[in-house]
């Protein structure tokens, strides 16, 4: 009788979740062991900004129910993995247990990055804002009456600045960049949704760098001095890769193939610490996004298992929403442009080589997943009426064939 395979998952989010259902499905037996840092049951990390307002609470954070790990009989074990014995197919941990695995896979995510600002150390409150536990530290500082400063305009420190509204008495986002959300907006939808959150009260510096900090006062790099009372931290994120140094290639991140496989035997990666090739441009990235972490998860657990995965379509894509504002990217913003910008719609689609490259909606976001589509299956626009598509996506854009194809039976 053959011996049960043994499956270590290093991670508990969304991609870790993502090879755990995987495996599960392709394997039912097997000992599958899920190794998370954090004292915590799985939890979807976008929402700890609505802990923080208090539209979500601890147990509507969870991704899976609590019965989760009980249903697919997963050890769970709240400790750190300190280091991966490849030779001897051992993980180390922080308790000092080590435990063994036949396929192990690397879902470890990312930390916070934290500049070398001089006199960081002087400073009263402060705390990163990615874990849950950054959370709850950040609602401990706060009294309802304190001046917050968010040194960063990245998605990461506004979602925190729109948790926080309301519960401070003044928030300040600053930024390197001359505009917010520079990773993944233009001017025009910066601009937009910055005024979004101008009416509700949140003020911003741009075009500004910290020199140091003198206790509760950041000096800027022209002398501006900003007091506060409580300091966001959210620079920016690093994948966690350091497990894997010297064992596997690591770029950005942990590189792996469309199998989610390192260049190491036995050894996967996925989510916010795997690199990849983004489908909409061809390039090997980085792309820390929840729905590529779990289906880079998902595959790596099917293919541990041995079944038969691949995901190629992985491409940069942020559904998010600010006081109300929906804004959707995918892609990148290459080519030429189809625009409509009215007061309640802003879309950008960049388009080249009978390509969908990618594309920008803010206010009006029905039918993203056209879009997404479009991109993602690198589908020739010549076999699809485009200019119903930038108009009013919907099914009906696509040629008969390509109907029947994607629909089959009687798709007319």
């Amino acid at each position: 009788m053959n011996r049960m395979r043994q499956y270590v998952i290093i991670g508990n989010s969304a991609a870790g979740i993502g090879a755990a259902e995987g495996i599960r499905r392709t394997d039912p037996r097997g000992s599958l062991t899920v190794i998370t840092d954090e004292p915590h049951h799985t939890y979807s990390r976008p929402l700890i900004s609505y802990l923080l307002s208090g539209k979500v609470t601890g147990d509507g954070m969870k991704y899976r129910p609590g019965s989760f790990y009980a249903d697919h009989n997963i050890r769970l074990i709240h400790a750190a993995a300190m280091e991966i014995d490849a030779a001897g197919r051992q993980v180390l941990l922080s308790d000092g247990r080590r435990v063994p695995y036949d396929k192990l896979l690397l879902a470890a995510g990312s930390s916070a990055f934290v500049p070398p600002f001089e006199g960081l150390d002087t400073v009263r409150k402060s705390s990163a804002f990615i874990r849950l536990d950054d959370a709850r530290r950040l609602e401990g500082m706060l009294d309802g009456n304190g001046r917050v400063l968010i040194a960063g305009a990245g998605l990461i420190g506004l979602k925190c600045a729109e948790g926080l509204c309301g519960r401070a008495s003044r928030i300040t986002v600053l930024d390197l960049a001359p505009q917010i959300l520079s990773s993944i907006l233009d001017g025009g939808g910066a601009a937009r949704v910055q005024s979004r959150l101008e009416s509700r009260g949140i003020e911003f510096r741009l075009a500004a760098s910290i020199r140091r900090f003198e206790g509760d006062t950041a000096v800027l790099e022209d002398r501006e001095t900003l007091d506060f009372d409580v300091l966001v931290l959210a620079v920016g994120v690093r994948p966690n890769t350091a497990l894997l140094k010297g064992i596997a290639e690591i770029d950005r991140g942990i590189v792996i193939n469309a199998r989610s496989e390192t260049s190491a035997p036995d050894i996967y990666a996925a989510g916010d610490c795997a690199q990849t090739t983004d489908a909409s441009s061809g390039q090997s990235r980085v792309m820390a996004l929840l729905p590529n972490a779990y289906m880079q998860g998902e595959c790596a657990g099917i293919n541990m298992a041995g079944g038969e995965a691949a995901f190629d379509r992985a491409i940069p894509m942020n559904a998010i929403g600010f006081f109300g504002l929906p804004v959707i990217t995918a892609g990148h913003y290459t080519g030429e442009v189809y625009e409509k910008n009215t007061e309640g719609v802003y879309k950008r689609l960049f388009y080249s080589d009978n390509r969908l490259n990618g594309y920008i909606l803010i206010g009006q976001v029905e039918k993203a997943g056209i879009y997404t589509s479009l991109i993602r299956e690198r589908t020739p626009l010549d076999t699809i009426d485009f200019a119903l598509v930038c108009e009013k996506p919907g099914l009906m854009a696509f040629t008969r064939e390509v109907r029947q194809a994607r629909l089959g039976g009687g798709a007319v």
